[in-house]
């Protein structure tokens, strides 16, 4: 087991009770909402929505997969935070910069539309192609995928939310791309940079997005931290 990823099961374990959800409506784009009870109130850091969520405001349900007989909720589990970025085209072209080097470059063969909510806003995906992702592999083997949503000013930085998941890939069968795991890909995909690029592991963030016990809809292996990043001048 490595240093960073003992880190991370250390800082998992001790990451602190559930942040109350605020009791109001955060309001996005003309039209939209995220009820209170879908939206973490972090220490330090603006609203942010616990779901990646689609076109149509309401979360994302990983293509209609059912996992353990129950329909999969897609969370968020990343935080990028951006010191250093002058601007909020400048952090975009930072972050995609530092995901190619990572190993994780924008590549076709995913599904796209996604949005996600910072600070009572909603955000569109990055990246914005036709079926673009970001991604640790091509889309036809198995491999860690994800869409970041922002950037939100917060001060004198920019905040970015994201969600990813892993899949396995079975060419020869009839469901051919199946869900495997949130957190490997989390892991990966923020220990990755940490490793190769300015963005480093700062600390975990509860955002209560874990589903236990519900009835209907599942979160799969996700435990509710999201992992933020934090990158400086």
């Amino acid at each position: 087991m490595t240093i960073r990823r003992r880190i991370l099961l250390v800082g998992l374990a001790l990451a602190a009770a559930s942040p109350a959800a605020r009791a109001q409506q955060a309001t996005g784009t003309p039209g939209t909402g995220t009820a209170a009870a879908d939206i973490a109130a972090p220490q330090d850091l603006p609203e942010i929505g616990k779901w990646m969520l689609t076109a149509q405001g309401v979360p994302s349900d990983w293509l209609g997969e059912i996992f353990e007989g129950k329909n999969l909720r897609e969370p968020i589990n990343v935080i990028i935070l951006d010191e250093g970025a002058t601007s909020a085209e400048d952090a975009k072209a930072r972050l995609t910069a530092a995901a190619a080097k990572a190993g994780y470059p924008v590549r076709f063969g995913h599904s796209t539309g996604y949005q996600g909510s910072i600070g009572g806003r909603l955000y569109a995906q990055l990246p914005q192609g036709r079926d673009d992702a970001f991604s640790n592999n091509v889309f036809e083997l198995d491999n860690n995928h994800g869409r970041i949503f922002g950037p939100h000013r917060m001060g004198g930085a920019y905040i970015f939310t994201a969600a990813f998941s892993r899949e396995d890939v079975a060419p020869f069968r009839a469901v051919r791309h199946r869900y495997a795991s949130f957190n490997q890909a989390r892991d990966s995909f923020t220990q990755s940079l940490d490793r190769t690029t300015g963005y480093k592991v700062a600390r975990f963030v509860n955002l209560d997005n874990a589903l236990v016990g519900d009835p209907k809809f599942t979160t799969g292996d996700h435990d509710g931290i999201a992992v933020l990043l934090h990158a400086q001048k």
